[in-house]
Parts: structure tokens; C-alpha cells; sequence
């Protein structure tokens, strides 16, 4: 291609007599743009002549001796001259420019013009929205020259380069893809370039390549401009895409494409060598190139296949007109074929790439480099289904499905999505959906990311709608609404209402379709809650489809129990699995919403219609028997309600206090409006729901937290009569009085609270209380008291008393009752009904009838236990109450006689017992409790500090009379007890590791925790262990582990409040013993007994090292002492690696055949020393 030359020198001009005027000035001869030689053609196609360069030449020639001035003589200038003036004056006053237009080029001689960029020449199409390009001074310096500094300078754009480029190569072939070449390698990070002789012998590219890569490996360089994380390189990759993608589609429109096959052929040669490089800059760029030219032949092969199907259709709309233009048939023809010829050679192009580099990389050991083969693909697919949309390609992105790289799965889910979105292309996905469907389920059941759980659900949400998926599989989905994670609940919400859907219409086709539902319904009063309505049969859909995909429900119509409460205070469980399950289906189903309508159906008596004269065949009592409900059904309901309720006040709060949202004065009356009415409703629907399902313990419980979300302050602005709220707290009472489950116990505690923090219901709710303490102290008395008199016991109402009172003792101020002796007009009165209730609970500890019969043991070790709570939370109302009043009275608990009773439950029981374990606890705690009161007593109260402090003149152990010798509150626990309560902890330890398969460090001569203990227990856990499933043994590791870490607190508590442990601090050691070996949880309870960290640098010394807890010994002698040495003891029989759990198995990867028969070595450095870094130290597997 022939430039014209901008260095000529300008051509002779004419005679003088021929150029002047008469005047004497200089008359020029207009130049065409074609001839003049000054005039040059811009590469960036800015096309504009501009007029001032004319006036430049003026002066160029007034330089030369030329005379160009005016004579004064000669008059005014003309009016030619004066244009000229004014349009050079107007273009310096001008300040922007306006946009430069493109030249009209046509009928020009001599004129060779430079290859355009793709603009206009072919029709783009994007497989993805592409943002401007910033331009990135800050990669090139100043040493950069070439084709780099081009791509990458300020004023460049990518395809105005492209466009120069191709320029270049159609003259110099050689040397604009030697350019290319060390354009892609600098890319890389790599300075090192290749000349025009290694570009010219193509087959030893390869090993100019690798000769390139040991000298770039030499360096240590870990870092390349790809993955960089300079802000410098923010839009690197985007740069270096585009500007190859510009490369192919101008080629394209120039025809060099396909006239010159050469062009790609060269690339391939270098960029696919280097994408199998062993060093990971060298393949990941040239990875990321080549998936850029790939993208853009199939923007071209697009193209191309609309033009063919145009040319196509214009053909035979030709062939059907009545007069036929055979010339103009022909033309269309030779058109189609020569874009049909040009898609057969862009199909090779992209085949040659495709299994010369996607079928190596796309299982590459980086997976940065999979992700980008896997965007790719599916950008591929969308920019070119005909070519793509096969199964062929389809099966690499189910392969990347087992991926064990997170953000890899996490790609193929998002390009699978897309694609299911189109329903137009769904027979295309019938092979391939059937084939890894399984995949599919399996990734949303069991996947270990969370969040890509709920991006597969939400596939699968795709995939249904296209008539994909099978009833098994949608089941399956549909379970993962009771699953533990918030994501995947919130994620199958949409997916589980629709099943709900699907019911609900199945079962209107059963009752007549909408024609005998609306004569069974009638007209729908929108106020009137009770008549039955249409949204019935949606709840009860509901009902049935959360008990069948409930684990527990199988067995139709059992309800399930609430889990035992195994915590000392009340209310400590969190939320039930049906809760978190009601609140998914709150969000996904809008009908729940109506919280009012879903409470008449709970309440509705069905069997009420046919006592009223209902036909038994009418379709009226075909809907009523169609939602007629079973217990576990109505348990999830009420969970639903619960959750509707609370979910609908927090929406209105939330709208409420929002500050993005507008807070107008009509939404604040109306979130007002919803709070009375939600107050006013519930306060009238709890006491019905109470008496319908109070006699369950299970749905009773449920009820009770109902009360929790009643607004009482509303109830209190409005005005309205305190007799309603003490009905509601009578009903609450007889739920608290005929119940002895913990839940019921629980939530009726929590609702008593809830109403106490109140002040205008404070007065009406003591009243409740007290009611409440008169009814359960009377029952203790009467129990105890039949004992007495000879009666037979009645261990399960005594048991179930105690259980009330230490619950009721958790939430009110017990003193005055337990202190309170019953006063009796009979001279022969039993001893035990007069006596306080403290006492009689002290006697239970110690007592704890151990002469009934062996089968009630153990209900009587839960006499033991509550007794035992309710003492403790006794002694905490009196510790608050010396903090608080500051005025403590002379007259204190029987502290002795508790203590006593408390240390022979933990001699007499063995092992990790729960009363030994609870009465460790205990003992502990009160210990702890009187401790913190030192500091509040004062000069005033010396008796008192003397009674709390003074220590005994008589040890406790051995002694009949006990119980006379006073022992200090505050007083430091002694030896004997400490070396009682250690050997407590050692068996809790023990049993923690045992069970947890753990190792325990002890000390061979360590004496404090040496106490013998009950062989049979080992014996009796390794029988239960054999005999167990997993879900049982992983709830024994649970419960183990948490009796060891409430333990552990209570100790640390004691050390710390100094009654536990002396000055040679051997509890504190014992403790620190294994902190590193039995769990995370365990170790941070015990980090409140280490020391505070010293700031060395600002005391100027060196930092101490850091010695573990086991190389303590070897500090202590070297003060003279014996250093113990340390053993590991292995409680497991089986031999097990210590540590923590991993969270997650990693999935099996059915491509590791393929890996291990696809491999590459990186290049060995063993002699480099320090040079041999983990991060440059690349890959093992890479997939050639």
C-alpha cells in the first residue's frame, strides 16, 4: 500500500508575473487536497483541513524573500482579503473546537488511505456491557516504546491502534507481528523480547519461548500486570481484551482476515505455546488473549451468519416476484455464498483455538484461569449459539460443576442461569439438564458455600419453570426449608411457595375448580375472620407440605416436643427449626401476610358446621373436611402465626424508623394503625388460642410467645380496661400451673416478665405472681407433708413443683417467701408444713428420698437439681440485694447447711453425674456471688464483714456436727474442696476428650486430680457408643463439651474472684493445662485467666518469649523445684489426628483421571535457595 511521503520537498512554484496581482501581492493557485503534498491523511481519520494551515504557508513563504506585504497605497483590502481576516480572528478567539467531520474521500487519485478500525464496518455485538475505557498513563514509562506504549498511552483508543496495526502488517508483515509478539510478552510482565528472525521460523517458536521463560523465571518476579493490585492496573485486562478484539473485528471488515490466513495462524503459534507454559504469567495472559480472540470470532461469525440469512431471504423474495431479476439473483447468491466460505473459515479459526487452548485450561490448577475459561464459555454461548448451543460445549461448563474452588462453581452456576433464563432455547438444554441435574440438587443440598447453595436454588427456581425437573428433585428443594442457614432458607422461600401453589391448585380442580369453591365459600365478608375463605385451603396446603418435608412429621398427626431445656436459666433455647422455616415462607408466600385470617382458621371448629344442619354432601362440608387440620398441622400454623405477627410489627417499626424512607404524616397514622390494631387483636385472639391448644404442651408454648410481641404500650394508651390483660395473665397462670414441660414453663415466665416491664400493669401483674408463689409453696408443703404423716409419696407432683419453683425463683424476688415460716393454731403440727420453704429445700438436697424405688431415680435427681437451682437463685436475690440497698441485714441464709449438703452430693456421686456436676456448680457460684459483696461493706456493718469474712476455727470434713460449724460467705473454699472440685473437673475433661476424640497433656506425678474414679462409667460410654447413630454421638460431643466449658467458667469465675485457688495458683495451672488441646470454646473461656499483655515498647524492654503452658515446669526449676515431666494421654481407643473439625469435606473432582494424564511440571530450582518462593512456585496440574 502506497502512502504519499509528508517529507518531499513542496513543488516549484509558478513565475512572479504569473502568481501577483496588480496590486503586488502574491495570487496562489487553490490546491487540491489529492495533489498537495502537504496535505497528509491522519491514521485516526480526523479528516478536517483546516484553513489556518493555508495562512502558515503564507508565512512560510513571506520567510523565503517572497513580498506578501501590502501596499498602503493600494486602498482598502478586498473583500477575499477581509474574509480571511475575520475567519483567522474568529478561530482565536474560539476556545473549543467543534467536532472534526469525516472528509469526503470519493474520486481520489493517487490517494492510498489506511486501513479504518471496525467501527462501522462491522456490526458488533457485545457480550457484555463494556464501559469506557480510563486510560492508563501510569503502565507505560517512558522506556516503553512499540505497540505497548500505543495501546496503553493517553489519546489511544484500541481501535484506532488495531486499525494502525494492520496498517503496519500489510506492509511489513515480519515486523508488525514481531511488534505483536513482544507486545503480548510485555503484557506478561516480561521485558525480554523476540526479533524478526525467531518471528520468521515459526516452528521454533516453542523453544524460543521457553528459553524467554527460564530467563524470566530468573528473576523471582511473583507478580504480573493481570492480577495486579495496583490501582495503576485497575483496568489492565479490559485494555488488553479490547484491543484484541478490535485486532480481529477490523481484520474482519479490512478482508485480511481471510485473504491473509497467515495473520491468525502466527498468533496461534505463539499465544497457544504460551498458554501452556509452566509459569503462570506467561499462561494466564495469554489464556485471558486468546479467549479474546475467540470472543471476537464469534462477534464475527455472528455477523456473518445474519448477513448469509439475509442475503438468503432477499433471494427467494426475488425468486417469488412474477417479473424474476436473474442478474440480481446471482449477485445475492455469489453474496451468500462468499459469506458462507468466510463462516467455514472463522469456524476453523475458533475450532483450532478452542482445542488448542479451552480444552487444556479449563481445568488449569489456577482457578482464576477456570473462571475466565468458564465466563468465557458461557459468553461464547450467547454471542454464538449455533456454533456453541450444542451439547458438545455444554458438558465442559457440567464438568466445572464439581469444581473444588468456590468462585469457579460459583461461575458455572451464573453462566448456567443465564442461559435457563431463555425459555426459547430450552429443547437445546433437554440432554444436558438430564445428565447433571443430579449435580444440581446435590450442589444446593450440600454444597459447602452457602451463598452458592442459593445461587443453584435459585437455578433450579429456572430450571422448574422450564418442565425440567422432577417431582423427586422439586421435593428435594422443597426440604431446604427447614435447612440451618438464613441464605438458603431466604433462597428456597420463592421456590417453596410455588410448590405451595401447585398444591393449592390441585385442590381446587378436586373440589369443582373456582365455580364449586366460590358456592362452597359464599361471598367473603372481609372483617369477618371466622367464615370460611379461600386463603383456607392455601394454609392448609401449607400445613401439609411443611409436615411432609419435615423429618420429624412423618408419622401423620404426632406432634414433635420441644427439645429438653438443659440450661439453669429459663428461656436460653433459641428459636425452633419451624420457626426459622415460617419465617422463609413469610417472605415467599404474601397470603401469610394476612395474619388475621390465618388466626380464624386456627381457631374454626369444623365439627361445629355439621351440628348447624350443614349437609354432610354439600360442598360446603367437603371444604370444611378438606381443611380440617391435624395436631402436627396445627403446630406449624401457629409457628406461621407466631412469625407473620412478629414479621409484620417489625416491618412497620422498620418503615418507621427508616431514615431513607419518607416518614409523611399519612404513612406515621398508618403504622400507628397497624400497631393498635395488631395490639387490639391479639390481646382478644391469645386467650382463645390458649384454651383451644393449651392442653399440648407443645402448641401451648408456641401460644405464650405470642405474648411477647403484644405491644403494651399501646394497650395502655388506649385506655383500655386492665380486667382484659388480667384475664390474659390468669390464662397465662393456669398454663404455668398444669404444665410441666420446661418450654411451657419457659415461655409463660418470659410473658410474666414481659408484662412486668410495664409500670401501669407492674401493680396488676405482682398480684399474678404472688397468686402463683401461694399456689406452688402450698403444693410444696402438701407433698413434703404427706411424707410426714406416713402418705405414699408423690414423687411426680413433688418433682414437678420444684421444677415451678426454681422457674418462678428466676424471674421474681423469692426472699420474703422462702424466708417465711407457715404459722399453725394445731399444738401436734407437722414440722414440715410449718417450716420455711428454704429449708425444706435444703432438706431435699440433702435428703433427695433416696429410699423410693429404684424407677423414679430419675425424677428424684430432678427434685435434686431444682431444689439446688431454686437455693441459688435465692442467694442471688439476696446478693442483689446488699448491692442495691447497701444496708445488709445481720440475719443471712443458712449457708452452712447447703454447703454441707452440696459437698456430700458431689463425694457421694462419681463420674460427670448431673447432680455432681449441678452441685459443683452451685457451690461455685454462691461462693463467687458473696465474693463481689466484699467491697460494699463499710465501718458500719463490722458484724457483718466479720460474719462473711472470719474464717473457721474447725474443719468441715468428717464431722457429725457439721452443720454447727458457721463457715464464711466470702471466704476462700478450702484445700479439702479444691482437690474435690478438680477431680470433678479432670473427669468432665476426660469425658469431653473421649467423646470429642482428643488427646489430654497431664503431668506423670501430678497428684491434685489423682482421685480414684468409677471404672464402670468408661465402660458404660464406650457400650453406648457402639449402639448410637451419628446424629446421637454428635449431640453427646455437644452436650459433653458444653458441661465442660459451664464448668470451666464457674472455676475461672472463683479464680478470679479469688476464693478459689492460693498463692501457689495450682488450680489456675490445672486449667491452663490443655487449653489448646479441647476446642476452640474451651480455650476461650480460659482466656480470662491469662494475664494482661505488657507494652514492651514503651517500657523500652524486650519482648518476653512466649512459653507454652507445658514448658512451665522448666521455668519452675530453675527456682529450685522438680519440673514435671509431660505425657500425652490418648482417651480415644482409635487412633485420631488432634485438632479442630474441618467445616467442610471437599468434593470428589470426576476431571482427576483426566488431571493426572494432563500434566506439566513447573521448571525445578532446587539449587536457587532463597530465590524458590511459594507464590512463583506455579503449578503441579495444569492440564497438558
Amino acid at each position: 500500500m502506497e502512502l504519499s511521503d509528508p517529507t518531499s520537498p513542496p513543488a516549484s512554484s509558478s513565475p512572479i508575473d504569473a502568481t501577483q496581482r496588480k496590486s503586488g501581492r502574491v495570487k496562489h493557485k487553490p490546491v487540491l487536497l489529492n495533489n498537495d503534498p502537504n496535505a497528509s491523511i491522519s491514521s485516526y481519520n480526523t479528516g478536517k483541513r483546516k484553513r489556518a494551515d493555508t495562512l502558515e504557508r503564507l508565512d512560510d513563504s513571506a520567510s523565503t524573500g517572497e513580498d506578501t506585504t501590502l501596499d498602503e497605497d493600494d486602498g482598502d483590502p478586498d473583500e477575499e482579503e477581509m474574509k480571511e481576516r475575520r475567519r483567522k480572528s474568529r478561530s482565536k478567539k474560539s476556545t473549543t473546537k467543534p467536532a472534526a467531520k469525516k472528509p469526503k474521500t470519493a474520486k481520489l487519485q493517487n490517494t492510498s488511505l489506511p486501513v479504518r478500525p471496525a467501527v462501522n464496518g462491522l456490526k458488533k455485538q457485545p457480550l457484555k456491557p463494556r464501559r469506557p475505557r480510563p486510560q492508563i498513563s501510569a503502565v507505560v514509562s517512558d522506556a516503553d516504546t512499540g505497540l505497548f506504549s500505543e495501546v496503553f498511552s493517553r489519546g489511544h483508543t484500541v481501535d484506532a491502534v488495531a486499525a494502525e496495526w494492520i496498517t503496519r502488517y500489510n506492509e511489513h508483515n515480519a515486523n508488525a507481528m514481531c511488534e505483536l509478539v513482544n507486545f503480548v510478552l510485555k503484557c506478561t510482565g516480561c521485558d525480554l523480547e523476540v526479533d524478526v528472525h525467531d518471528i520468521e521460523d515459526p516452528d521454533n517458536a516453542p523453544h524460543k519461548l521457553e528459553e524467554l521463560q527460564e530467563e524470566f523465571q530468573a528473576k523471582n518476579i511473583t507478580d504480573y500486570p493481570l492480577i495486579s493490585k495496583n490501582k495503576s492496573y485497575a483496568s489492565f485486562r479490559t485494555t488488553v481484551t479490547g484491543f484484541f478484539f478490535a485486532l480481529i473485528s477490523t481484520a474482519h471488515a479490512a478482508g485480511v482476515l481471510y485473504s491473509d490466513l497467515a495473520l491468525v495462524e502466527n498468533i496461534e503459534v505463539w499465544v497457544t505455546t504460551m498458554s501452556s507454559a509452566p509459569i503462570r504469567p506467561f499462561r494466564h495472559t495469554a489464556t485471558v488473549i486468546s479467549l479474546a480472540m475467540e470472543s471476537a470470532l464469534c462477534s464475527v461469525y455472528s455477523t456473518l451468519a445474519e448477513n448469509t440469512a439475509k442475503l438468503v431471504r432477499q433471494k427467494e423474495g426475488e425468486q417469488k416476484k412474477k417479473t424474476v431479476n436473474k442478474e440480481r439473483i446471482a449477485s445475492l447468491q455469489e453474496k451468500a455464498a462468499e459469506a458462507e466460505r468466510k463462516s467455514a473459515m472463522v469456524d476453523t479459526m475458533m475450532e483450532s483455538i478452542f482445542s488448542a487452548v479451552y480444552v487444556h485450561r479449563y481445568r488449569d490448577v489456577d482457578p482464576k484461569i477456570r473462571v475466565d475459561c468458564v465466563t468465557a464459555l458461557g459468553d461464547w454461548i450467547t454471542a454464538a449459539p449455533d456454533k456453541f448451543f450444542t451439547s458438545t460445549y455444554l458438558r465442559y461448563l457440567g464438568w466445572v460443576l464439581s469444581d473444588i474452588s468456590a468462585p469457579t462453581r460459583a461461575e458455572v452456576v451464573k453462566q448456567l442461569s443465564k442461559l435457563y433464563k431463555h425459555k426459547e432455547d430450552v429443547a437445546r438444554l433437554r440432554a444436558f439438564t438430564e445428565k447433571f441435574s443430579p449435580r444440581f440438587v446435590e450442589m444446593a443440598i450440600r454444597d459447602a458455600e452457602p451463598n452458592i447453595r442459593a445461587a443453584v436454588i435459585g437455578m433450579l427456581d429456572l430450571v422448574r419453570d422450564t418442565g425440567l425437573l422432577e417431582p423427586n428433585d422439586i421435593d428435594s428443594i422443597g426440604r431446604l426449608i427447614f435447612d440451618s442457614e438464613p441464605r438458603v432458607r431466604k433462597a428456597v422461600a420463592g421456590f417453596f411457595a410455588k410448590n405451595i401453589n401447585d398444591s393449592y391448585d390441585a385442590v381446587i380442580e378436586d373440589l369443582g375448580g373456582e365455580e364449586g369453591v366460590a358456592e362452597a365459600v359464599g361471598e367473603e365478608d372481609p372483617d369477618d375472620f371466622d367464615m370460611p375463605r379461600r386463603a383456607w385451603l392455601k394454609f392448609k396446603c401449607l400445613a401439609e407440605n411443611l409436615q411432609s418435608y419435615s423429618s420429624e412429621g412423618d408419622d401423620e398427626g404426632t406432634a414433635p416436643t420441644l427439645p429438653e431445656k438443659t440450661a439453669a436459666l429459663p428461656g436460653s433455647v433459641g428459636e425452633s427449626r419451624f420457626a426459622l422455616a415460617a419465617q422463609a415462607v413469610y417472605e415467599g408466600l404474601p397470603d401469610v401476610k394476612e395474619w388475621e385470617v390465618l388466626a380464624g382458621y386456627l381457631l374454626h371448629d369444623s365439627s361445629a358446621a355439621q351440628s348447624n344442619g350443614v349437609a354432610p354432601e354439600s360442598l360446603e362440608m367437603l371444604f370444611r373436611r378438606t381443611c380440617l387440620l391435624n395436631e402436627y398441622e396445627e403446630m406449624l400454623l401457629l409457628e406461621v402465626l407466631k412469625e407473620a405477627v412478629k414479621q409484620r410489627l417489625l416491618e412497620a417499626v422498620e418503615s418507621e424508623t427508616d431514615k431513607k424512607s419518607k416518614r409523611s404524616k399519612a404513612r406515621i397514622e398508618e403504622v400507628r394503625e397497624i400497631q393498635e390494631s395488631t395490639a387490639l387483636h391479639l390481646a382478644q385472639v391469645i386467650p382463645q388460642l390458649l384454651r383451644r391448644f393449651g392442653a399440648n404442651p407443645t402448641t401451648a408454648a408456641v401460644v405464650l410467645q405470642l405474648e411477647h410481641v403484644l405491644n403494651l404500650e399501646i394497650f395502655e394508651e388506649l385506655r383500655q380496661d386492665s380486667t382484659t390483660y388480667a384475664s390474659l395473665l390468669d390464662d397465662i397462670n393456669k398454663q404455668f400451673l398444669t404444665h410441666v414441660d420446661h418450654g411451657v414453663l419457659a415461655e409463660a415466665s418470659n410473658a410474666i416478665l414481659h408484662a412486668r416491664s410495664f409500670e401501669d400493669l407492674e401493680e396488676v401483674t405482682e398480684s399474678k405472681i404472688q397468686e402463683l408463689w401461694s399456689d406452688t409453696i402450698s403444693a410444696l408443703r402438701t407433698f413434703v407433708g404427706g411424707r410426714e404423716r406416713g402418705e405414699a409419696i408423690n414423687i411426680t407432683g413433688l418433682c414437678n413443683t420444684v421444677s415451678r419453683i426454681s422457674t418462678l425463683a428466676s424471674i421474681a424476688d423469692c426472699r420474703g417467701i422462702f424466708e417465711t415460716e407457715q404459722r399453725s393454731n394445731s399444738k401436734m403440727s407437722n414440722p414440715a408444713m410449718t417450716a420455711s420453704p428454704a429449708r425444706i429445700l435444703v432438706d431435699l438436697v440433702k435428703d433427695g428420698y433416696a429410699d423410693i424405688d429404684n424407677d423414679a431415680w430419675e425424677q428424684r435427681d430432678e427434685i435434686i437439681t431444682g431444689s439446688i437451682k431454686a437455693l441459688v437463685f435465692y442467694h442471688m436475690w439476696i446478693v442483689q440485694s446488699l448491692k442495691t440497698t447497701n444496708t445488709p441485714t445481720l440475719e443471712l441464709p443458712d449457708w452452712n447447711s447447703f454447703a454441707s449438703a452440696l459437698l456430700s452430693l458431689m463425694q457421694s456421686r462419681s463420674g460427670t453425674d448431673l447432680v455432681r456436676l449441678t452441685a459443683t456448680g452451685a457451690y461455685l457460684d454462691i461462693h463467687s456471688l458473696f465474693a463481689s459483696i466484699k467491697t460494699i461493706t463499710t465501718q458500719s456493718n463490722d458484724q457483718f464483714r466479720r460474719q462473711i469474712t472470719t474464717p473457721p476455727n474447725r474443719k468441715l470434713q468428717q464431722r457429725s456436727d457439721a452443720d454447727d460449724v458457721q463457715y464464711p460467705l466470702a471466704y476462700s473454699i478450702p484445700p479439702e474442696a479444691q482437690s474435690l472440685i478438680l477431680t470433678i473437673f479432670a473427669a468432665t475433661e476426660k469425658q469431653h476428650a473421649r467423646r470429642s476424640r482428643r488427646k489430654l497433656e497431664v503431668a506423670s506425678d501430678d497428684t491434685i486430680d489423682s482421685a480414684p474414679e468409677d471404672p464402670e462409667s468408661d465402660i458404660e460410654d464406650d457400650e453406648d457408643e457402639g449402639n448410637t447413630t451419628s446424629e446421637e454421638v454428635r449431640t453427646q460431643q455437644l452436650l459433653a463439651e458444653r458441661q465442660l466449658c459451664e464448668l470451666a467458667g464457674k472455676l475461672v469465675l472463683a479464680v478470679l474472684g479469688h476464693v478459689l485457688d492460693g498463692e501457689g495458683q495450682k488450680v489456675r495451672r490445672r486449667l491452663l493445662r490443655n487449653k489448646m488441646h479441647l476446642g476452640p470454646n474451651f480455650k476461650e473461656v480460659l482466656a480470662y485467666l491469662d494475664e494482661p499483655k505488657v507494652n514492651s515498647k514503651a517500657k523500652g524492654k524486650p519482648k518476653p518469649s512466649k512459653a507454652k503452658i507445658g514448658d512451665r515446669g522448666k521455668n519452675r526449676a530453675k527456682d529450685g523445684k522438680k519440673s514435671k515431666s509431660k505425657v500425652m494421654v490418648e482417651v480415644s481407643s482409635e487412633e485420631e489426628s488432634d485438632g479442630e473439625e474441618d467445616l467442610g469435606e471437599e468434593e470428589d473432582d470426576p476431571l482427576g483421571a483426566e488431571l493426572a494424564d494432563d500434566r506439566i511440571e513447573d521448571v525445578e530450582e532446587d539449587d536457587r535457595g532463597k530465590g524458590r518462593e511459594e507464590d512463583r512456585n506455579d503449578d503441579e496440574i495444569m492440564g497438558d
